[in-house]
Order: C-alpha cells, then sequence, then structure tokens
C-alpha cells in the first residue's frame, strides 16, 4: 500500500505528526513530469507521436523506438525483474523522458532505474543516465554523468547500443554507491532550519526552481509518505527529489545529478 498525506492544519511540525489515507498501489497520484507543460504518456499514445522529416544532416528518432531498444537491452544485461516504466512529454509532444524501473534483490527500498531522453525539436541530443527509484514514491537519485549519444545524425540508432551498453556496466557500480549514500543520509538529524537553509541555497544555486523549492518546503513539513517522516537527510533529499518531479525532460537528469551532489557535498558524506 502507498501512504498519502491529508492535510491537517492543526498539526504540529515540530513534532513531524501526521495522519495518513492509505490508497492502492498503481493509483499513485503524485506528479510525474506534469508541470511545465508536460504531461504522462503510455507507450500508444508515445508511438502515435508523429516523427519530423529526416533531412540529409538530421535523422530523427522515434521515441517508441528509442524506448524499446533501450527496455531490450536493459532487460538482457541487468539480469533483474523489471517494475514498470514513466513516460513523459512535453513542449508539444517534442521532447520526452522516460524512466525504466528494475528490481535489485538485494534492496527492497530503492530499485535501478535507467534515465532516457530524447527530443524532437532538436533542443537535445539523446541521453542516458544510470540511478535509482525509491520505490514508495517514485523519487529518483542519479549521480555522476549523463551519457550522451551523438546528436540526431546518420546511423543515431545504430549507435545507441553501445552507448547504453557502457552506461549499464556502469549501473551496478553507481546503485550500490546510491544506496550507501541513503543509509548515510539515514544517519545524519537535522533541523527544519537546516532543512530550509539547504532548500534555500539550493534555489540559489538554481537546482531548485522557485515553485520546486516552495514544493520541497511543504513536502518537508507535511511529509507525503511515512518513511520520510524522520527529521533526518534522507527525508530533506526526498522532499527535493519529489519537488524535482516538474522539471522539464532537458534538465531533470543534470537537476537530480546536482541535488545528489550538493546533498553530499553539504552534509559530508563520502
Amino acid at each position: 500500500m502507498f501512504l498519502y498525506w491529508c492535510n491537517d492544519s492543526t498539526s504540529n511540525t515540530s513534532k513531524r505528526k501526521r495522519s495518513f489515507n492509505t490508497i492502492k498501489k498503481g493509483s499513485n497520484n503524485m506528479s510525474f513530469m506534469i508541470h511545465c507543460g508536460g504531461k504522462k504518456v503510455n507507450f500508444a499514445e508515445l508511438s502515435a507521436i508523429e516523427l519530423p522529416e529526416k533531412t540529409d544532416t538530421y535523422e530523427p528518432v522515434a521515441f517508441s523506438d528509442l524506448l524499446t531498444n533501450t527496455k531490450r537491452i536493459c532487460d538482457d544485461l541487468l539480469n533483474l525483474e523489471f517494475v514498470d516504466q514513466k513516460l513523459a512529454v512535453s513542449k508539444n509532444e517534442q521532447r520526452f523522458f522516460g524512466l525504466l524501473q528494475y528490481k535489485d534483490p538485494s534492496n527492497e527500498e530503492m530499485g535501478q532505474a535507467i534515465g532516457i531522453r530524447s527530443s524532437h525539436d532538436k533542443s537535445m541530443s539523446n541521453g542516458f543516465c544510470a540511478g535509482s527509484t525509491v520505490f514508495v514514491c517514485d523519487n529518483m537519485a542519479f549521480t555522476g554523468d549523463v551519457t550522451y549519444m551523438r546528436k540526431h545524425t546518420k546511423n543515431v540508432l545504430e549507435d545507441l547500443q553501445d552507448k547504453l551498453v557502457s552506461v549499464l556496466y556502469k549501473s551496478k557500480d553507481k546503485f550500490s554507491n546510491i544506496v550507501k549514500d541513503a543509509e548515510n543520509m539515514k544517519e545524519i538529524t537535522i533541523s527544519t532550519d537546516d532543512a530550509y537553509s539547504f532548500i534555500g541555497r539550493a534555489f540559489g544555486h538554481k537546482t531548485l526552481g522557485a515553485r520546486q523549492a516552495s514544493d520541497a518546503i511543504r513536502h518537508w513539513n507535511s511529509p507525503p509518505y511515512s518513511e520520510f517522516m524522520d527529521q533526518n537527510v534522507w527525508s530533506l533529499y526526498n522532499s527535493c527529489t519529489e519537488a524535482l518531479k516538474s522539471t522539464p525532460p532537458n534538465k531533470i537528469l543534470e537537476r537530480h545529478i546536482e541535488l545528489h551532489d550538493r546533498t553530499l557535498s553539504e552534509f559530508g558524506i563520502s
């Protein structure tokens, strides 16, 4: 079961006492790319998006083809149980972000994830990044670098496999590091003022937008899930990643990487 926060204006935020309603798994109504002109789509809707015309210097890639090829390679190489995929488009269906989630038997709380992005408006190249998701809330954690495919030029799909294979070979180490980071974050207790200061600096450095900073504060004061009730860095981190769900596709991987690196740096986690 998922736990979803019910507003209680009389609650004492210093004690972080909350009441919850339960909703069935699969009916999660938390946002995933539904702000900034974005919307969630299913595979059929993704497949129906019209492909731009090919030119001598530009070879567009169908979002559905990119997703299908990525999932096939992930299924073959990760040797993990596929859990779910999250798909979203923005800017009149010209930009795409996808998240493939896999269950790792070594961890019940977090799963391995592959982030995918692409565009039809030439705003960004195809990109991949290995990371993780927190199952209870679909919050993402990415660290390291985005691995870019070369731009939409000739034979771009043929180059997909080599680039993606490289990402996947590194994914296990990345996942292990993120799990270790999460455990360390849980060990560091912080005050609400500490949380506010961190969120303010994240906004100042443009890791979080103005609305996202406000959302992060709201999530800190009123955690959407019981797993993030403790006043520690892990709860703060997930308050911010929850807010980052409104990030446009062309920035979502970089923003998550920035947040992860900033969290480790500011709280002395290594």
